[in-house]
């Protein structure tokens, strides 16, 4: 790099060459093929196919479906770039003329932006091996929606088969106006956890009440009581959200089930206010069963759990200056922490600094006509995250390329 390069106008340089339309054929592509969770096979293998084009030192197969690219480019530091790669059970319903051809499939969380960023900066990092050296890794993650993805790719030896990373980049599409960038210092993503229950009963007719034990009508009041633990247990300054997404219970309306399932999902910010939540849902749940006289104790259980994304704030205010450089001064804010959770800081080996920020991408005009003022209340209006709406603008395919590209420099050409 030359004295007076910086990392931002070396990413504009190495990404200068890249063809609009090339990125929306392939994002378009993989928005019509989504595939679940674990099941990423076709998407796994157009990106290991992309990369060992490029010339990277290809692994597939990591943690299930994760691909892993190796490009070595002398001495240096050594940086990751992830992405994820699934979809959601979601039907979508936008109309996009490359909408998706799997029924009830749907790349509902823009995790096909994610892997388009993630395949055509490691092409264009690599296509420019004379501006930085070190050791470039990519990471194609699978399950980041089942939760399981990060931790099987560890547990599949991620952490000690390929090089050490010195500092770990991601970033993740969300509502907002296109092109803008949310960095946030320190914690920017909740945790998260899965909470599975079991309200036993003592099924029988529906026409003799009396000789059961209802599970269905205790559960009813095990969900309108579990409104009371943040409003009335956790303090105004804490971050808590708890939701019961799951009711299930019975299969004929004149049969009273022998017992009724609820799934709970709980985001928090601070590891003491989620023991004390989970301990009030526990005691919750065994009052209300105890009250109704069920034969045996309740099942209380924790799913799957997402640890608080945490960036390194010197990183973070290193990676939004050089954003900033890179899409201009006003692009650039910081959005807060938001009750979303990520499973990305489960590939980060102990020590290692990271960062991880959102790209915006809510069409000019759908945002305009959101009702409501400030960034704030518009963002609830329009469609994000896990909508069968949600339809990231095209504008931001080659940003999301820049971004990343730019983070890598930050590192590789200092």
């Amino acid at each position: 790099m030359t004295p007076e390069a910086t990392a931002a106008s070396l990413a504009l340089d190495v990404t200068s060459g890249l063809k609009t339309r090339d990125l929306e054929d392939v994002y378009q592509d993989l928005h019509r093929h989504p595939e679940l969770s674990f099941q990423e096979h076709r998407t796994a293998q157009i990106l290991a196919e992309r990369l060992r084009g490029a010339g990277y030192t290809l692994t597939t197969a990591v943690g299930g479906t994760g691909v892993v690219g190796v490009l070595e480019n002398g001495d240096g530091p050594v940086v990751w770039l992830r992405g994820d790669m699934d979809a959601l059970p979601v039907t979508e319903t936008t109309g996009l003329a490359y909408a998706s051809t799997v029924d009830g499939v749907m790349h509902a969380c823009g995790h096909d932006m994610h892997v388009t960023w993630l395949m055509f900066a490691a092409e264009a990092l690599a296509a420019a091996r004379e501006t930085w050296s070190g050791t470039l890794v990519v990471i194609g993650q699978p399950a980041e929606e089942a939760g399981g993805g990060a931790r099987a790719m560890v547990a599949d030896g991620l952490q000690e088969r390929f090089p050490r990373p010195d500092v770990v980049f991601g970033q993740h599409v969300a509502p907002g106006p296109a092109g803008l960038v949310s960095h946030t210092p320190g914690l920017i993503m909740s945790a998260a956890d899965d909470v599975h229950i079991v309200v036993p009963g003592v099924g029988g007719h529906g026409s003799r009440p009396e000789s059961t034990v209802d599970p269905v009508v205790t559960a009813a009041y095990i969900v309108t009581r579990l409104q009371t633990v943040v409003s009335r247990e956790v303090a105004a300054a804490d971050a808590v959200v708890l939701t019961t997404g799951q009711f299930n219970a019975g299969q004929r309306p004149n049969i009273i089930p022998a017992e009724a399932r609820l799934g709970l999902n709980l985001r928090t910010q601070d590891v003491e206010v989620r023991e004390r939540v989970l301990a009030a849902v526990r005691r919750i749940v065994e009052g209300e069963c105890q009250a109704a006289g069920c034969p045996v104790p309740p099942e209380v259980s924790i799913g799957t759990s997402f640890p608080a994304t945490i960036n390194d704030a010197a990183l973070d205010a290193e990676i939004a200056a050089l954003h900033r450089e890179l899409l201009g001064a006003e692009s650039v804010f910081d959005f807060g922490a938001a009750m979303g959770s990520e499973d990305f800081s489960l590939l980060v080996p102990t020590a290692v600094p990271y960062d991880f920020w959102f790209v915006a991408s809510t069409p000019e005009a759908a945002w305009q006509a959101a009702p409501g003022q400030g960034l704030g209340q518009k963002i609830t209006a329009v469609p994000g995250n896990h909508s069968p709406l949600f339809a990231p603008d095209l504008s931001v395919l080659l940003p999301g390329v820049q971004t990343l590209v730019g983070a890598a420099l930050h590192r590789l050409s200092g």
